[in-house]
């Protein structure tokens, strides 16, 4: 059975709008029309597509067909680009999930790189580097930056390098806590405060759990932000881990000292669609000339 591109491609508004009522109003049809073309698509392809719920949820199934749409997309505005229509001043979009480390370091210059010979609207979604690979699986992107290696049916996945990250503090936090100490010892790191991004960061919990502390043990501030993160361990709220380009210059200048221990590193995958797409082509060039200069290799 063949799936009919148009369908398909109101399923897909239908997820990213997230109500029926929503891709009505983005579709400029009614309501009911909009749940007769989702039935005629579910009819044809036998299976359940979407649960209709506020907002909806993509079946399986829905995903695949949502993935389809997006690049099925993808394929006609290049085509209608290369032939010289008139495509109503629209350029071509392209969902890119990455996580906010990499966002705020050495991927938004890939991006530029890229954008200097290609014409495309970039459409950031910023997730935790272990969740980026699920908005490839719900058709949301075409690209994520990931820690995982194994990428979703449709997608290939490719190394990108190692961010690394060490144990920082302000002078003024670790003369706080640790005063004239030669090191910051578990008592100190059991009574200190550190910055977490957010409640499911681990990075200053794995580093504990290295120095033989449990992380439960010691209090945190959550700083929803990298830069921001990073600014507060300057300010001396409290100690974190840094990504190695965010610490050297400031280790370097004095405005913070280094907790030791070793460093916690991750490794970083390109996940992008199998469409043969040349947008698709340019864009991972871009990415993986920008990741050989900045991130660890090897």
């Amino acid at each position: 059975m063949r799936i009919d591109p148009s369908l398909a491609e109101t399923l897909r508004i239908v997820a990213e709008q997230g109500t029926l009522e929503a891709a009505a109003r983005h579709l400029h049809m009614t309501p009911s029309a909009v749940s007769q073309r989702l039935k005629l698509l579910e009819q044809q392809l036998g299976q359940r597509l979407l649960v209709r719920a506020k907002p909806v949820r993509l079946t399986a199934p829905g995903e695949v067909v949502v993935r389809f749409a997006r690049g099925q997309s993808l394929l006609e505005q290049e085509a209608s680009a290369a032939l010289g229509l008139d495509a109503q001043g629209e350029l071509p979009r392209l969902g890119i999930a990455v996580n906010s480390d990499s966002l705020a370091t050495w991927f938004l210059p890939a991006l530029a790189d890229f954008a200097r010979s290609h014409d495309a609207q970039l459409e950031l979604q910023r997730e935790d580097q272990d969740e980026t690979a699920r908005l490839l699986t719900t058709g949301a992107a075409l690209a994520a930056v990931t820690s995982s290696p194994t990428a979703p049916p449709g997608f290939r996945s490719v190394p990108l390098g190692m961010i690394v990250y060490v144990a920082v503090a302000s002078p003024a936090w670790r003369e706080r806590w640790a005063g004239r100490a030669e090191e910051v010892d578990a008592d100190v790191l059991a009574r200190a405060p550190r910055i977490d991004y957010d409640a499911h960061d681990d990075l200053q919990s794995a580093w504990l759990r290295r120095q033989g502390m449990d992380p439960a043990l010691a209090p945190r501030h959550l700083v929803p932000s990298t830069h921001e993160l990073a600014d507060a361990v300057v300010a001396g709220l409290g100690w974190g881990m840094l990504l190695t380009m965010q610490a050297e210059p400031l280790l370097a200048s004095g405005d913070l000292v280094t907790l030791g221990g070793e460093p916690v590193t991750s490794a970083l995958y390109w996940q992008v669609a199998r469409t043969p797409s040349t947008l698709l082509e340019g864009l991972t060039e871009a990415v993986l000339v920008a990741a050989g200069r900045e991130l660890v290799q090897g």
